[in-house]
């Protein structure tokens, strides 16, 4: 059965920049987006995380977390926030581990550029998953999950 919509989102830890590792339960009570992308430094993949970093101040205002989550290394990662001043952390899922546990590996074991909204409790609230990364979802459809879930809870 496909991980989705109420499920309990998978926990992990991961190493990232810019402060180490990151555990996913060590953020319970907070809204979470996690960000799958394909790769640093690529054209759709710049444009996905520089528009997510200036939608932060919108994203705090809701008390969301926001990472990015791809198969390079923390190196790779800080040199492509601090090229394109992306203010939230993005985490090395080098061995594909987690990937593998939220199903956003394609056939040939890339990354797909997918999207989860995890709920104060936990829970996935919102789950998208693209079979072709060409396009992203836009920062204001992740605020509007984000809204959406808060709603649900309360």
């Amino acid at each position: 059965m496909a991980l989705g919509l109420g499920d309990i989102a998978p926990d992990f830890e991961l190493k990232g920049s810019p402060d180490g590792a990151y555990r996913l339960s060590d953020f319970s009570g907070r809204p979470i987006i996690l960000a799958f992308y394909p790769e640093d430094h690529s054209p759709v993949c710049s444009l996905q995380l520089r528009a997510y970093s200036d939608g932060m101040d919108e994203f705090n205002s809701l008390g969301a977390v926001v990472w990015g989550i791809s198969p390079q290394s923390p190196e790779s990662h800080l040199d492509f926030a601090s090229r394109l001043n992306i203010n939230f952390p993005l985490l090395s899922d080098t061995e594909k581990e987690v990937g593998k546990s939220y199903e956003v590996l394609g056939p040939l074991g890339f990354y797909r550029r997918s999207i989860f909204v995890i709920d104060r409790s936990g829970k996935i609230s919102y789950c998208h998953r693209t079979t072709a990364g060409l396009t992203y979802k836009p920062t204001s459809a992740l605020l509007d999950a984000v809204k959406a879930a808060e709603t649900q809870e309360g």
